[in-house]
């Protein structure tokens, strides 16, 4: 099971969810279905420990921190690619994650 997790607002959200969709088109993931989550308010990131917008987790696993999520974060998340900052998670990455 792939998980998206974002909340409404978030810039880096829609970008990073093509991504997903592309690659999981370009691996043919037939076997793994996509839920899409929106996390409306902070009580619900508490309560799903939602680390921030966007999150990509395969079977309950954080694909950037290859964790299960502890805490929570109601903020866009910021992640780290070869020393550069950004909020969109790349499709080569999501595609290493995937396969």
């Amino acid at each position: 099971m792939i998980e998206f997790q974002f909340f409404e607002g978030c810039p880096y959200a829609h970008k990073t969810l093509q991504h997903l969709r592309e690659v999981m088109s370009e691996l043919h993931q037939k076997n793994f279905a996509l839920k899409i989550i929106e996390v409306p308010n902070p009580e619900s990131a508490q309560r799903m420990n939602f680390q921030g917008s966007p999150t990509i987790l395969v079977n309950g696993v954080d694909i950037y921190t290859g964790e299960q999520p502890i805490g929570y974060s109601y903020t866009c998340r910021i992640y780290e690619f070869s020393g550069e900052k950004t909020g969109i998670i790349p499709k080569e990455f999501i595609k290493e994650k995937l396969k």
